[in-house]
């Protein structure tokens, strides 16, 4: 056991470290471009952060003064980073007058769009776009494109999501033709893989939620259990179905304009679920309790979520198709996280090194928590340990192969006596 005692720390700062993103916490770093595709010209808008511009042009920007001083740098820097042409001729692209709009409590610089072909007649072009990408890696730019005419005759809403601009592909082809309902749920699913794949809170939440999974309740500990690996399945399915119960009304009702709440509770509220959830991974705070956060405290998972969707302006016109791409690529992600992690805790359970295993990775889970609660209340301005969960990013398979070579490992050395006839 006590050999195996550094091997343990090294897998457990892996795990927690490898499922989180550079960034660490949420929401997610992203910014807008919405189109209105139509005959002759395309019309849209430009929705900044004017926190996420301030870092990307090294100034001190505030609400005045993007508006005040900073007003013809930023349109100038803005307008050169946004370009559009097909087959080698350029569009001419310009930024109206700019205005500061609150976007879920948060302040952004919104320029209005018109690109026009030089002929008149618009085609299928390509649409560069490196505004606050160029500087921040971990940015993200959300495009959605709508088409308001078909040769002349006003159509039906038939909005969808282009795609997504970051460091690495900073532009996206904009098809003139009508849209694909196809292409928007596939784009949207993929920002739900990415939303929840980047978010460490979402991750540590759910990682908290399967660690007594392979356990039983009693006299107020956690025991190992005796029964077949059957029953620790059953258990993990009905947590992770709880969480999309819970965060898919709350995500419906969110994005739908039924309910709204401001992103700094959420968020803090979503750091605060990690520490119950590890508290519950310490020793069991309720009968079922795992599956009773997951329900509870997914309500407020879901609102996190369409906060995305809310200030994007994804909803535009496809709202579920919008909806259930999001919310798939959500659930992908999550049963991925499980399909990597559960046979190795199961595994894990039946060994010596468990109880340690468990009881080291709820610590984590309870400091990276207090963190964020903190930062996110604004009673700290950084996160300590944003460093640490930096420098332990990792593959996900990488993690996974981390984690199944130590519970081979631990049952090889320090297996736990099992009654015969037990599965």
């Amino acid at each position: 056991m006590r050999r195996l005692l550094p091997a343990l720390c090294i897998a457990v700062f892996l795990l927690v470290g490898g499922l989180a993103s550079p960034a660490g916490a949420h929401p997610m770093s992203t910014s807008a471009v919405l189109l209105d595709v139509q005959d002759d010209r395309v019309e849209g808008e430009v929705q900044l952060p004017i926190d996420r511009l301030a870092v990307a042009v090294h100034r001190d920007l505030t609400p005045a003064s993007v508006l005040g001083a900073d007003r013809a740098f930023l349109k100038r820097y803005t307008a050169e980073h946004v370009t559009a042409g097909d087959d080698g001729t350029s569009w001419t692209v310009t930024l109206g007058t700019p205005s500061v709009r609150t976007i879920d409590a948060v302040a952004h610089l919104v320029y209005p769009l018109e690109i026009r072909p030089p002929d008149g007649r618009v085609t299928d072009f390509d649409l560069r776009y490196d505004v606050i990408v160029e500087e921040l890696l971990t940015h993200r730019v959300i495009v959605t494109v709508r088409y308001d005419f078909d040769r002349g005759i006003l159509k039906t809403d038939d909005a969808e999501t282009l795609g997504v601009v970051d460091w690495n592909n900073k532009s996206l082809k904009v098809p003139a033709g009508e849209g694909s309902w196809l292409r928007g749920f596939a784009a949207t699913a993929g920002l739900g893989i990415e939303h929840v794949g980047e978010g460490a809170d979402h991750l540590l939440f759910l990682l908290m939620l399967l660690i007594p999974a392979p356990l039983v309740a009693a006299g107020g500990r956690w025991r190992a259990g005796d029964a077949p690996a059957r029953r620790s399945i059953v258990r993990v399915v009905h947590v992770v179905s709880a969480f999309a119960v819970g965060h898919s009304l709350t995500l419906a009702l969110a994005a739908a304009g039924v309910i709204h709440v401001p992103s700094r509770p959420v968020e803090t509220l979503i750091a605060f679920s990690i520490a119950v959830s590890a508290l519950h991974a310490i020793r069991p705070l309720v009968a079922r309790g795992e599956v009773l956060i997951a329900s509870g405290f997914g309500l407020v998972h879901g609102l996190a979520f369409a906060s995305l969707i809310g200030e994007l302006g994804l909803d535009r016109g496809s709202l579920v198709t919008t909806l259930l791409g999001f919310n798939l690529g959500i659930e992908l992600t999550q049963l991925l996280v499980v399909a990597l992690m559960m046979p190795s805790l199961l595994v894990l359970a039946r060994t010596a090194v468990y109880p340690a295993f468990r009881v080291a990775v709820a610590v984590i889970g309870l400091l990276f928590s207090a963190s964020w609660m903190l930062e996110r209340a604004g009673l700290t301005s950084s996160d300590p340990f944003e460093g640490v969960q930096t420098s332990l990013v990792g593959h996900p398979l990488l993690v996974a192969a981390s984690a199944a070579v130590l519970a081979a490992v631990a049952r090889g050395v320090a297996p736990r006596r099992v009654p015969a006839g037990a599965g």
